[in-house]
């Protein structure tokens, strides 16, 4: 009498394992993208927040803008709902972005201000790019104090580029 064997044998299993490698080889390249989505949008939100702070900044400290993106942040303070803000520790963002550079979700954000004059500056621009252009993100962006956000494809945004 011949024993009934249980379990799969190895050509199912090689057959259910091909079939899992062809789902993931689909699967990725959309997780990659989605990823790269998710990224960029994070950093026009970041320049966004960048621009309303400078907003607030000015009309705040009656100075211009700020002169760097420290000035923005904590700067080595606290930030509680007791903390007095200053012009150089405004709390106006976190302590990831009150960074010089800021890095967020594979962006670096370089901030540059105008030359002051009489200690007011006068202007200021941000410049967002990605870590690894097609893989952290494929678009540039750059905002100025005219708060227009601008895009560019190569990874590299400049004042001349089309706004988003």
């Amino acid at each position: 009498m011949g024993r009934q064997q249980k379990g799969f044998s190895l050509i199912e299993l090689l057959i259910v394992v091909a079939i899992i490698l062809i789902i993931a080889a689909i699967a990725i390249p959309n997780l990659m993208r989605s990823r790269m989505a998710a990224n960029e949008a994070s950093a026009v939100a970041t320049e966004r927040t960048i621009n309303t702070s400078e907003v607030v900044y000015s009309s705040t400290y009656g100075v211009g803008f700020s002169a760097n993106l420290v000035n923005l942040g904590p700067n080595g303070t606290t930030c509680t709902t007791t903390t007095i803000p200053t012009s150089t520790a405004s709390c106006l963002v976190d302590g990831v972005l009150g960074k010089d550079p800021a890095t967020k979700s594979g962006y670096v954000l370089t901030y540059a201000a105008g030359a002051a004059t009489g200690g007011v500056v006068p202007s200021y621009s941000v410049s967002g790019v990605p870590q690894a252009v097609g893989s952290s993100g494929q678009r540039g962006f750059f905002t100025d104090q005219s708060a227009v956000i601008r895009a560019n494809t190569s990874g590299t945004a400049t004042a001349s580029d089309s706004p988003i």
